[in-house]
Order: structure tokens, then sequence, then C-alpha cells
């Protein structure tokens, strides 16, 4: 109409600061079934489905420390999209998303392991080999191996998967096997598709002027078919550098630009001196925002999609589209 403008479009960092009392930190919908909550993903139970509700819940040193804005929806929707893209590698148990928040899952039975896979020598691996922990892994790593820099060929570094509130274990692949926490034949399919899985991260990683340093995978079994849990390729289980300016910023004795939750990792161990244990440390809202922030840039990056924000409850919403979806 003659006369009439659009609105500006609305500042990120005002969309971010007007959502952080909207976000969604726990939920509680008896009818969709036995209920577990995790760090971040609430589980509900029911028959041979799963409704997982991924939540803006924010942890760390397996602590969940605060909400983040949007964090719950772009670690949903990228799962589905990773799903989407790595079918063909393995089975997933990704089968609907009736709610940005919201994954519908076939129901398996997880086995009680997490498989890191490791491209470069960063993060926890680097602090163990500085702290000279001797080998939690069982994996050789050469001394001379200067931080940041890329393995040979990416390696495969499994952790127990503790409860809610104590530390995931490093165990190298003959103690899971020794403890029995899952078949040798099962985990050399594991090894395998963990590998293929990677290999795939990174070569989209690569188009998308990104470098996929690590990530973690979890699995489970329908019968004797292996499947993929849980989530894949996120800014909360994998670790992203930006490519442009990476072999600069190294040289000059920088840490790279990273778009994931190590930004949150170090500013912890920096700012609060904290790795885990102890008082919970205060998120202050400036450095939610900003890590919003990241969270959404990663999104961006991987997808080449900005993410549309929709400011309001998330609990109201994702309410509402679970009652037009049948489930409550």
């Amino acid at each position: 109409m003659a006369g009439l403008t659009e609105p500006p479009a609305m500042d990120l960092q005002d969309a971010l600061l007007q959502q952080l009392p909207h976000t969604l930190s726990r939920t509680a919908y008896p009818s969709l079934g036995t209920h577990y909550e995790g760090k971040v993903r609430d589980t509900y139970a029911r028959g041979d489905t799963l409704v997982l509700v991924v939540t803006d819940r924010l942890s760390a040193f397996d602590r969940v420390l605060t909400t983040l804005p949007f964090k719950g929806e772009v670690l949903n929707r990228l799962s589905a999209f990773w799903f989407a893209r790595t079918a063909h590698v393995v089975k997933n148990h990704f089968l609907d998303m009736p709610d940005p928040n919201v994954t519908v899952a076939r129901r398996c039975t997880p086995i009680p392991i997490e498989v890191v896979v490791r491209g470069h020598l960063t993060g926890s691996l680097w602090r163990d080999v500085q702290g000279g922990r001797e080998n939690p892994y069982g994996v050789a790593i050469d001394p001379d191996l200067p931080r940041f820099a890329a393995f040979p060929s990416p390696i495969v570094t499994p952790a127990t998967k503790e409860a809610v509130g104590k530390h995931d274990e490093p165990i190298s692949e003959a103690a899971l096997l020794a403890r029995g926490l899952v078949e040798p034949k099962v985990w050399a399919q594991i090894r395998e598709v963990a590998l293929a899985l990677f290999a795939e991260g990174q070569s989209w990683a690569t188009s998308r002027g990104l470098v996929l340093v690590d990530t973690k995978y979890e699995f489970g079994l329908v019968g004797d078919t292996l499947y993929l849990i849980d989530e894949i390729h996120t800014p909360d289980s994998s670790r992203y550098w930006v490519r442009q300016d990476l072999e600069a910023r190294l040289a000059a004795g920088e840490e790279p630009q990273m778009l994931d939750k190590e930004n949150l990792r170090r500013w912890l161990i920096n700012e609060r001196g904290f790795m885990g244990n102890g008082e919970l440390p205060t998120i202050p809202d400036d450095f939610r925002v900003e890590l919003a922030g990241k969270y959404l840039a990663a999104y961006e990056a991987i997808t080449g999609v900005i993410l549309p924000l929709e400011i309001g409850p998330v609990a109201e919403r994702l309410t509402k589209n679970l009652q037009v979806a049948g489930l409550l």
C-alpha cells in the first residue's frame, strides 16, 4: 500500500536480549511417556518411540549452567540437517520434527559410550597431554605435536556415558571391550561408521569455509542393526573453526576462531577458573547473548540459511505444536 514501509529488521543482539526471559529450561509432559532429563535433552519414551525435546540449557564440563536463546532450536535443526546428509552412511533414529525444538525418534537400545573422533590436538586431549595424563585413550600422541595441529589421520577416543552430574571418563578401546560395554563385533562397526561420518562432516565443513575439528557420536541398536542417535555435528557435540584466517591466527600464536561450545569452556577456565568442580559460576547476560550469536553463526555457516528468529515463550509454542501433532 502506498505510503507504508517495511519495519526495520530487528538487530540480532536486541532479538537475543528480548528472548532471554523466554528460553526453554525444562519441560513436564507426563502424557508423552516416561521422562528422562539429560543435560540438554528431555526425553520422553513410550513404546517404540521417543520424543526428544531439545531445551535451551547450556552445559559444560558435565554441569548445567544456564540457558541460551534459540540454542535448542539450533541444535535440533542442525541435527535434522546432518541426519539427512549422512543417512547413506548409517541408519539414524530421526522420524519427524513437529516443533523446532522437538525430534520424534525411533527408540533404540543405547550403547553406553560416547565415541569421540578427533582430527586435531586440542580441547580435553590437549589438556590431558599438557597435564601429563598418561595415555587415557590408549592412543599414542606424538609429544612434539603442537597444539591445534592436525593428526596424520583422525583418531577415535571413546568415553564412558555417565549420568547427569557425573563426569564422562576417558576410556581406551581395550578397556571398553574388557568391561563389556560393547560387543567386539559391534565396536568394530561403530569405529568404522564413526570415521565415515567424520569424513562426511569434514568434507561438508570444508565446502562451507569451516574445519570440523572433532565431534562425538552416540549409537544404539534395534535388534542387531546399528543406529546413530542423540545429535550429530552440532556446536555442542563438535568443534568448528573458521578456515579463512586459521593459518594466520596459528602463525601469530593466536587461537582459532571458534563457532562452538569451546568459547564457553575457554571463558570458564580463563575467567572463572572453573572446570566442572565446585560451585557453579554465574553466566552474565551479555556473555549469554554473545554465545547465542556464535550458535546462530554456526547454523548459518553450516547450512547456508539464516535462522528466522521467533521472539516469545518457547514453552507455549512447543505445547501448541505437540498438541497439533497429536502427541499431547
